[in-house]
């Protein structure tokens, strides 16, 4: 069953969602669940998005959803009427945001999107795909707090507000076709009791509910900011349901490169673990973890993908003819708490050799704040909204964003594609996509190959190179969408 109509839900704190005791027993180990956004500049105000000028003045190159799917050749999907139709999309984050509905009609009717009924002003109609709001234990304002407050700083609400308005707009535009399930939790951070604990029994709630096929996170913590590889394993009660009842679930893999923090306070900020880390819940095996890059295509071309290597950023004008570079920020390494799942060992030949432990991520797409996607997000006319613009607050308006928050709601976008293909939900798409990858003529067909790059964010903290095959900053590569998805779904199929 899937979400049909457009509502705002709240379950009650009171048995709604029942909290797992093995959770509430080391409750005090859990982290700090911090969105993977991981930098945005402000490039206009009003309703007009920016221009390519615009965005060049701030160093970066912007992209509209037709430039994405042009880099990612969804047009030949579209044509055949593949758009994510009847397939649903849960997007998680804390707070949620007070204007999304309003935001992402605005979002729509500037770049042609497709709108959802739900949207703020839209007329719905039969059959129209849904945008619905599932508010789990209350929904409090996410206006930010004062500045004379003297709380601790750890339940930014603004930040997660923009995450908000990035997942939902970027996925919507991926697929326009699919439902979007906005699920949001009422805390991100309250003393290490609350963030990851509220967010995993909101996917439990959605997986036991059957409200969606496809599962986003764009959020993320160090493997070792836990207190202890055990306190990991009560988090994973959802995904382990998903993968029974056919669920995908995708896992941001982290803004820091290889450089994991300690869990700290966020207002003293991290303490630097002294080894190459990865982030839960994107290094869980259950998980497909979504790496980033420097999409270094011409953001104007929307008839196919166009290497731009005269633009902004330095990274692409320093590899001339790639049409991506693995992005420096990319999370990507070696697990310290999982074991290296079975279908982790076959990879393409040339790959990055994964030993005994998991290998972080599986796949990726555009993340790389130069090359970033275009988000509309309202914000409080008073400037207390809490996001800093070049030191001055920052107003409602079009930002460029990017982070591997950008590539994973953009990856669950694709999985629903392939969900209508199938007919239904995949599931775990892991072993289908390793599965194609030890095919050179498959891999080569269905995957963009990133060989350049190096995810050494900390000179403290050695990072790893991009490779021929899989690497730990890009996984297997980025989508070919138009071959790869009904690729993994005939593979999905055979074993």
């Amino acid at each position: 069953m899937l979400l049909a109509g457009v509502s705002s839900l709240a379950l009650a704190a009171s048995g709604a969602l029942a909290v797992p005791a093995a959770v509430s027993a080391v409750a005090a180990d859990y982290p700090v669940a911090h969105p993977t956004v991981a930098d945005f500049a402000q490039v206009s105000t009003g309703a007009t998005p920016p221009t390519q000028t615009q965005c060049a003045s701030a160093g970066r190159r912007c992209f509209s959803p037709q430039a994405i799917r042009a880099a990612y050749n969804l047009g030949p999907l579209y044509a055949n009427g593949y758009d994510g139709r009847g397939q649903t999309i849960a997007i998680f984050d804390s707070y949620g945001s007070d204007t999304m509905a309003h935001d992402l009609h605005v979002f729509d009717q500037a770049f042609g999107v497709n709108a959802l009924c739900g949207e703020e002003g839209v007329t719905c109609q039969p059959g129209m795909p849904t945008f619905s709001e599932l508010h789990v234990q209350g929904s409090p304002g996410t206006t930010a707090p004062p500045p004379t407050s003297h709380g601790t700083g750890q339940e930014n609400k603004a930040a997660w507000a923009l995450e908000v308005a990035l997942d939902v707009e970027t996925a919507h535009a991926m697929a326009p076709g699919a439902n979007i399930l906005l699920v949001s939790t009422p805390t991100a951070e309250t003393l290490g009791t609350q963030g990851f604990p509220a967010l995993m029994n909101a996917e439990q709630y959605v997986v036991d509910h059957h409200l969606a096929n496809v599962i986003s996170q764009s959020f993320a913590s160090a493997e070792g900011a836990f207190g202890s590889p055990q306190s990991i394993e009560p988090l994973r009660h959802a995904f382990k349901s998903a993968a029974l009842n056919g669920v995908t679930v995708l896992g941001s893999s982290g803004d820091n490169g290889t450089a994991g923090s300690e869990k700290t306070p966020v207002k003293s900020g991290g303490t630097t673990l002294p080894y190459p880390s990865v982030e839960w819940p994107a290094s869980d095996p259950l998980v497909t973890g979504v790496g980033g890059t420097y999409l270094c295509t011409d953001p104007n071309a929307t008839g196919g993908r166009t290497v731009d290597s005269t633009d902004n950023p330095g990274n692409c004008q320093a590899n001339p003819g790639a049409g991506e570079v693995g992005w420096t920020n990319a999370g990507g390494g070696f697990s310290q708490v999982f074991d290296k799942p079975a279908y982790q060992s076959a990879l393409p030949a040339g790959s990055t050799p994964i030993g005994a432990k998991r290998g972080v991520p599986d796949v990726a797409l555009q993340a790389a704040p130069g090359t970033g996607a275009l988000v509309y997000l309202s914000l409080p006319p008073d400037g207390s909204s809490g996001l800093n613009c070049g030191g001055t607050p920052c107003s409602t308006g079009w930002y460029d964003i990017g982070g591997t928050s950008l590539s994973c709601p953009q990856w669950a976008g694709l999985v629903s594609i392939a969900d209508q293909i199938n007919g239904g939900g995949l599931g775990q798409i892991n072993p289908a996509l390793y599965k194609l990858s030890t095919d050179p003529a498959k891999y080569a067909a269905d995957f963009n190959d990133v060989t350049l790059g190096n995810n050494t964010a900390d000179p403290t903290v050695p990072g790893y190179p991009a490779t021929t095959g899989w690497d730990p900053i890009t996984g297997l590569g980025t989508p070919n969408a138009a071959n790869l998805l009904p690729d993994l779904v005939s593979a999905a199929h055979t074993g």
